[in-house]
C-alpha cells in the first residue's frame, strides 16, 4: 500500500538515510547510491562528505537534474525530483553550517571547499 501524503510529510523531516537514483550522463543507464538528506526549515539538501573530485552523481545532475528520491526508512515512496546544484560560497557558508553541525563536523572550510551539496524540489 502506497504511504499517504501526511506518512510522507513526516519522513521527510530531519535528517535520514536515502538512496537517490540519477541517469548516467554517459551511459544514460539509472545510477541508484545511498546518501543523507536534511530538511532545514522545510528546504531539503543533500550534501556528502568533502572529497577533492567532483562526485559522479552530482557531474550526473549538473547533465540532467532530474532524479528520484527513495525514503527508504519506515515510509517507502519512490519520489520523482529535480536537484538544484549549489555551487555559488555564499549559498553554501548559509547552508553548509547546519549540515555540519549535524554530522558534528570541525571542519566547515573544507566542506564549503569540497563537499556537494543540492537543494531538492520534489515533484509532488
Amino acid at each position: 500500500m502506497s504511504p499517504t501524503k501526511q506518512e510522507i510529510d513526516a519522513a521527510l523531516q530531519g535528517s535520514q538515510t536515502i538512496d537517490i537514483t540519477t541517469t548516467g550522463r554517459h551511459s544514460g543507464e539509472p545510477r541508484r547510491l545511498e546518501i543523507v538528506f536534511h530538511n532545514l526549515d522545510g528546504r531539503i539538501y543533500i550534501s556528502g562528505a568533502p572529497f577533492p573530485k567532483r562526485r559522479s552523481w552530482l557531474s550526473n545532475l549538473d547533465v540532467d537534474p532530474h532524479f528520484t528520491f527513495h525514503l527508504k526508512g519506515k515510509v517507502r515512496a519512490d519520489l520523482p525530483a529535480t536537484a538544484r546544484v549549489i555551487d555559488e560560497e555564499r549559498e553554501r557558508r548559509e547552508i553548509l553550517p547546519h549540515i555540519a553541525r549535524i554530522w558534528g563536523r570541525k571542519d566547515l572550510e573544507t566542506m564549503v571547499k569540497q563537499s556537494p551539496l543540492i537543494e531538492v524540489t520534489l515533484e509532488r
